[in-house]
């Protein structure tokens, strides 16, 4: 079974990372994989972004004015 070491490294000056462990024996062979964090944007409610977009509603009464006659639409 593969052994698996995670660290949190800080990327330096021409994109240099170090990782140092006891774990890692003189001379073994590894695979590397690096996971570069992004920042994560700030979740928005869907109430937050109605009608802020082009064609979109403009307040939450008028989607459900909608959806309702849509429905009214499809039972007839």
């Amino acid at each position: 079974m593969n052994q698996v070491i995670r660290q949190k490294v800080v990327v330096k000056p021409g994109g240099v990372i170090n990782i140092q462990s006891s774990e890692l024996p003189v001379g073994t062979e590894v695979d590397v994989i690096v996971i570069v964090e992004t920042a994560t944007k700030k979740r928005q409610s869907l109430r937050s972004i109605i009608g802020i977009g082009k064609g979109c509603f403009d307040t939450p009464q008028v989607v459900d004015d909608f959806m309702s006659r849509e429905r009214d639409a499809w039972s007839l």
